[in-house]
């Protein structure tokens, strides 16, 4: 077949997370850096296509951002990058799978959570700020974008980041499905530009644009805490959950897993 079938994207699902589990320390700072980058820059060039359209293109202005946005996970799939949302997809479904520690798991999330940051604090501040590719004419949109997900209440946040990191795994899981670059990139395509367009919050994309806003003067650093805590949470439950738990449940990766790699692994 030209692609593969739910079942075994589930087994792939949890190869990826073990082999994910096994990156050493400097190898999760370094693709988890790019992966930062990456995200930071497709958000950069969503604030580009829309930074200065009028106001009364509406809900189209929000479409035609949200078009060119997924070149972040694009580049992190197909050149390389530890992303925190997609690892809270496969990380969890192998430790469903009893194929590795819940320790791994946490290992994993820690060392690429500060990594993601660091990447897209370095395209917010010397791209957003030095270059000034957040500031000047695009400073009303970052700062608009900006308030908007800091206006939202915990509670928002935490529902809004449930919804993008289900639409999120859905597009790595998805991209388990092409066999070749062109399937690949048009099975991601679609769901990260849904949650683009619908607005929901993602927790990488949230650590380029609220520092971006800081940099520019228009937020205070004690502002991001909140929605980033939120925001990471309803990631991991959109990823862990409503797509990793479910296909877990449904297709029972681990006795394949098993029998291909030995004995399950204790909690």
């Amino acid at each position: 077949m030209s692609l593969n079938t739910p079942k075994e994207i589930a087994l792939l699902a949890v190869q990826a997370g073990v082999a994910k589990s096994r990156l050493s320390t400097g190898n999760l700072l370094v693709l988890g850096f790019l992966a930062g980058a990456f995200i930071a820059l497709g958000f950069l060039l969503d604030i580009h296509v829309i930074g200065t359209l009028p106001g009364s293109w509406g809900s189209l202005s929000a479409l035609l951002g949200a078009m060119v946005f997924p070149l972040g996970l694009i580049l992190t799939v197909l050149a390389g990058g530890e992303l925190l949302t997609g690892n809270m997809l496969l990380l969890p479904m192998a430790w469903f799978a009893r194929r590795i520690r819940l320790l791994a798991v946490l290992r994993n999330f820690f060392w690429v959570t500060l990594a993601n940051l660091l990447g897209a604090l370095a395209v917010a501040y010397c791209f957003g700020h030095l270059l000034g590719l957040t500031e000047g004419a695009f400073l009303a949109k970052t700062t608009a974008i900006a308030q908007a997900k800091i206006a939202a209440s915990f509670m928002q946040a935490f529902i809004s980041g449930v919804g993008c990191n289900w639409l999120v795994c859905l597009a790595v899981w998805l991209a388990f499905a092409g066999k070749d670059v062109t399937g690949k990139i048009l099975a991601m395509w679609f769901p990260i530009m849904a949650f683009v367009a619908i607005g929901f919050q993602h927790v990488v994309a949230n650590m380029f644009i609220l520092p971006a806003a800081v940099f520019a003067g228009t937020l205070e650093w004690a502002q991001l805490l909140p929605n980033l805590v939120a925001v990471f949470l309803g990631n991991l439950v959109g990823g862990a959950v409503f797509v990793g738990l479910g296909y877990h449940l449904a297709y029972r990766p681990g006795k394949q897993a098993a029998e291909r790699e030995g004995a399950s692994v204790p909690l």
